[in-house]
């Protein structure tokens, strides 16, 4: 069993986290809506992830609705001591499951008191606030007002931390003149590098970049030559994808998420993974030429 430290850890506020950690998305049924084909394979994913050394999951109220928060405080509540649980607000789902803005003061506040519920706490680790942008691409464009909502719920003793999701690299300097910033959360990957300047960045600022789709999301990472470097290793190639996203910069957290014991094993042996520097060279090449 692969020991998740070995992959190194980052803070979060107050919080240490090991690197790898966990997204709890797909636990809800197709399309992030409704409940799991299997609620017991669910739960199980969560307790084995936790067992093997998990200790950061990233959630929302807004997955199922409320469906991942709900599994996880089944599976895990009281919580470990150490588990930091990361949630998001800045949107809701329609009863046609589609994804709408919930961006107002008000409907941040209702989202903090939602994850409040359903994970069964009296303070939330780390609340992230999604901007709506070009739905999985941010725009610019003030985030002030809406921030500063969260800001206030924070110094209410409701939030320890506050983060961001879906931000370009200006929203998150107005952030930052509003209250501390402890992660950012954009789409990023081995064949989607907009953000490589902004990861630097944040990594002089010791602010956490939490990459979502790691592994492509709903269209998964195809590169014959991910899979060449990956069969070089004697690994998966998604095993491989993640293990380079370790090695892109100390300040990335990986959260793959998965419904399946089999996958979220492979994932997590991602943080015993090596790679020689003229694999990273090979693989640094793949956003650029596939």
């Amino acid at each position: 069993m692969t020991d998740l430290r070995s992959a190194g850890v980052f803070a979060l506020g107050d919080r240490v986290v090991n690197r790898v950690g966990y997204g709890a998305m797909q636990l809800a049924g197709p399309g992030v809506f409704g409940p799991p084909r299997d609620p017991k394979g669910a739960l199980a994913v969560l307790r084995e992830a936790v067992a093997r050394g998990v200790n950061h999951i990233d959630t929302s109220d807004f997955y199922g609705p409320h469906v991942t928060n709900q599994l996880i405080r089944e599976a895990l509540h009281p919580y470990p001591d150490d588990l930091t649980i990361v949630t998001k607000v800045g949107a809701v789902r329609g009863p046609d499951a589609s994804w709408n803005p919930a961006q107002s003061p008000a409907e941040l506040a209702q989202a903090v008191r939602d994850n409040l519920r359903n994970l069964g706490v009296d303070v939330l680790d780390v609340v992230n606030l999604r901007v709506t942008g070009d739905v999985h691409a941010p725009s610019e464009g003030s985030i002030a007002a809406r921030f500063a909502a969260l800001a206030e719920i924070r110094d209410m003793g409701l939030i320890r931390h506050l983060g961001l999701s879906n931000v370009t690299a200006a929203q998150v300097d107005e952030a930052r003149t509003i209250a501390p910033v402890v992660c950012v959360q954009n789409h990023y990957n081995l064949a989607h590098r907009g953000d490589d300047a902004l990861i630097d960045d944040l990594a002089d600022k010791a602010i956490a970049y939490v990459p979502f789709f790691p592994l492509g999301g709903f269209s998964p990472l195809q590169s014959s030559v991910l899979s060449s470097v990956a069969a070089q290793l004697g690994a998966t190639p998604m095993q491989t994808a993640l293990a380079w996203l370790l090695h892109r910069a100390p300040n990335v957290l990986v959260i793959a998420g998965t419904s399946s014991l089999a996958h979220l094993r492979e994932n997590l042996g991602a943080a015993g993974l090596r790679l020689p520097s003229e694999m990273l060279a090979t693989l640094n090449r793949v956003g650029r030429s596939e």
